[in-house]
């Protein structure tokens, strides 16, 4: 099945968090938050300005997000789960120190 947002909404997949800390402490699935940090999958078209030309997202596929903790609807599709969001949800991209995204 393919999914196609509209307007402003953005397609998100969860990234996956580490399992130990640093120190090599196993995190128990009982006491981990869900990431904040995710992976657009797909963008709608943008919403209408005011002139009536179509006003793109600053998001794209591919790109590393943050967004908020209650941010969002959680939905499954095809057995893998995925969260819908208006752009205006999403904190921020995350991008490497030589300017470029992170993928």
């Amino acid at each position: 099945m393919s999914f196609r947002p509209l307007h402003d909404r953005v397609l998100v997949r969860r990234v996956k968090e580490e399992e130990k800390t640093k120190g090599g402490i196993i995190i128990p699935d009982t006491v981990k938050e869900k990431p904040q940090e995710g992976e657009v999958i797909a963008t709608g078209p943008g919403t209408l300005g005011d002139d009536g030309k179509r006003v793109a997202l600053d998001v794209a596929a591919g790109d590393r997000i943050l967004f908020g903790k209650w941010s969002g609807t959680e939905f499954t599709i095809d057995g893998e789960e995925l969260i819908i969001m208006k752009e205006s949800d999403i904190l921020g991209v995350v991008e490497t120190k030589t300017g470029g995204k992170k993928k």
